[in-house]
């Protein structure tokens, strides 16, 4: 079904900027979303701003418009609810950029996870569901960098932020209604802290399935090989993928060992990456461990299969964390990815990181808490068709 675009204003300089920040003194809540670039790049390139508030619509241009302090402030006053969609890549596009954390958040796809929908869902389905409108299909392949802009690329973008103020209405509303509005506000607000936005340098060798099945030489040379490729691709302003190929580092981890003729003749990996790397390949692996690597690549436990009694208890921990999310009516996806119950007994600190948020613990109750947090002490047993957790 397509929509009339509605009158709105086009920000594309900094007086102009100025005078939008100017008449947005009075507000109470801005909807914004963003469209961006970030495909064979390793900088995102930030392209376009959409803005809802009080005062009317407005698209702000941040190709022409460098300086933006005047709509980050706005972002980061406590006074203004700031209204997204799956605002989390937003956000941290523009801390990455700007170093700013937001304040006062609101997001309806976190918060729609609280009263009966599906997490995650699409802004069009939300829509949908929550106001009876079908939004037109659009432009979300397009080049947001081209100016001047098209009248359906601007229909598209605007589309975005023209519903967020309803969708904040009937969900607090509802919210209010099932007692789930203090929950909801609690994750929102995750995306409030500095902590929320950091990121380990090493994350990629942290988290790599090769790093942990890997000896410790492997290991060190696969952490400079992930900190080669994210250095080569920021200087070159290249995606990382333009510079290795993901799926190229389990092999070129297992055949550097051979030296430069077992990587030329291991017909997987590419011969030109070989001919123009392999040396600095072979040196990457050869040369002497710094303290600091040993300590980084030692962090990191030997995977081994788990036993069958912890696979068990994993699972029913699992099915056990749906229940009590469907009774509630909140996406179980929204209290736990499928794999965190695992890491969480391989690490504590992953553990305490996702039971910190006190809606969590008072979803899942004290007894299933106290099982996350004695796993290793944690028994199944079944006697007389009655299945119990022991600690």
């Amino acid at each position: 079904m397509s929509q009339e675009t509605p009158d709105y204003t086009f920000i594309k300089t900094f007086d102009e900027l100025e005078d939008f920040a100017d008449e947005c003194r009075d507000i109470k809540w801005m909807g914004f979303d963003t469209e961006f670039i970030g495909e064979k790049r390793y900088h995102t390139l930030l392209c376009l701003i959409q803005i809802s508030c009080e005062h009317g619509y407005y698209l702000l241009d941040p190709i022409a418009v460098e300086n933006l302090d005047p709509f980050l402030d706005i972002l980061e006053d406590p006074a203004v609810v700031k209204i997204t969609h799956a605002g989390d890549n937003d956000y941290r596009l523009i801390n990455k950029e700007f170093n700013c954390i937001p304040q006062n958040v609101f997001d309806t796809q976190v918060a729609a996870g609280f009263i009966g929908h599906r997490y995650p869902m699409s802004f069009a389905k939300l829509v949908d569901a929550e106001t009876g409108t079908m939004l037109a299909k659009g432009s979300a392949v397009t080049d947001w960098s081209k100016r001047p802009m098209s009248p359906k690329q601007i229909r598209y973008a605007l589309n975005d932020v023209i519903f967020l103020r309803e969708l904040y209405d009937k969900i607090m509303a509802k919210l209010a209604a099932n007692g789930r509005q203090e929950w909801a506000l609690e994750e929102c607000d995750v995306m409030t802290t500095e902590e929320y936005y950091y990121r380990d340098p090493n994350h990629e060798f942290l988290n790599s399935n090769i790093a942990r099945s890997s000896r410790t030489k492997d290991r060190v040379f696969l952490l400079r090989l992930y900190e080669w490729r994210r250095s080569t691709a920021e200087q070159k302003n290249y995606s990382k993928e333009m510079i290795l190929q993901s799926k190229l580092i389990s092999q070129l981890t297992r055949g550097v060992r051979g030296g430069l003729s077992s990587m030329l003749e291991n017909r997987r990996l590419p011969q030109s990456t070989v001919k123009r790397h392999g040396k600095m390949f072979v040196e990457m692996y050869e040369r002497e461990a710094t303290d600091e690597e040993l300590a980084i690549a030692k962090s990191i436990q030997r995977s081994k299969q788990e036993d069958e009694e912890d696979d068990m208890l994993i699972e029913l921990l699992y099915l056990l964390m749906k229940y009590r999310a469907n009774e509630a009516e909140i996406s179980h996806a929204l209290v736990m990815p499928r794999n965190a119950i695992k890491r969480m007994k391989q690490d504590p600190e992953t553990r305490d990181k996702i039971l910190g948020s006190g809606w969590r613990q008072d979803l899942l109750g004290p007894d299933f808490v106290n099982w996350l947090k004695n796993f290793d002490n944690l028994s199944l047993k079944i006697d007389g068709g009655k299945i119990s957790l022991e600690v």
